[in-house]
């Protein structure tokens, strides 16, 4: 998936609204954060593959460092804990931990089976992305979802506030219909080296969090 990982991150905002957007991203996009330096390092490794699913161009031969589902649960412990000892708020540590993990479920539902259990363990997936129709409702209606549950916890402070969240999310769609239905990448230097693109998106969203701020949401009516 790509733009269902965003969703999560701005949806997990209405359940802790104290964390930064930029950190539920950084925790949401995780393993792809790591995907691209570790594959311009040579420690994984993918290749440009037409056809592999109708709605992705590549293969994903080896990458158990950022994907495999045991070190994604290692990597979510450290993130967490590393924010625990750092704020001590065990609720948002548990949030971003579970973002962490969030990455590989929703890979698992969307790429063929070459996502690892563990590195050099059995390969898994459910194939979503062989299915164009069913990829773009799946992946649209979490997006929308996450969106609407941040719009309704935020608000924004200023113009930028609305303009920025606005652009980010035009520039995700962008992104996310040109990489499904433009052509091929001409290799997979350019993807390792686009993928680290994904680190200025953190900083785009801390900048949209200073211009918005949390609101209090409506209780439910109590009966009489």
């Amino acid at each position: 998936m790509f733009i269902g990982h965003f969703a999560v991150a701005f949806a997990a905002k209405r359940a802790s609204p104290s964390l930064p957007l930029g950190m539920l991203l950084l925790a949401a996009q995780w393993p792809d954060l790591l995907w691209g330096p570790l594959l311009l390092a040579g420690i994984e490794t993918a290749r440009v593959a037409p056809g592999n699913t109708a709605m992705m161009p590549l293969a994903f031969t080896s990458y158990p460092w950022s994907h495999s589902l045991a070190t994604l649960t290692a990597w979510a412990a450290a993130l967490g804990g590393l924010w625990w000892f750092l704020r001590r708020r065990p609720v948002e540590s548990l949030w971003l931990g579970a973002l962490v993990l969030s990455h590989w479920l929703l890979d698992f539902v969307s790429h063929r089976p070459d996502m690892p259990l563990w590195p050099g363990g059995p390969l898994v997936g459910l194939g979503l992305w062989n299915h164009v129709a069913a990829s773009l409702a799946v992946e649209g209606a979490l997006f929308t979802v996450g969106i609407a549950l941040y719009a309704r916890c935020t608000r924004a402070r200023d113009r930028t506030g609305s303009r920025a969240l606005w652009g980010l999310i035009g520039f995700l769609m962008a992104i996310y219909l040109g990489g499904s239905f433009g052509p091929p990448p001409p290799g997979i230097t350019p993807v390792a080296v686009t993928d680290l693109g994904l680190w200025l998106l953190l900083a785009w969203a801390w900048w949209i969090d200073h211009h918005r701020e949390s609101r209090a949401l409506p209780r439910a009516a109590t009966p009489a």
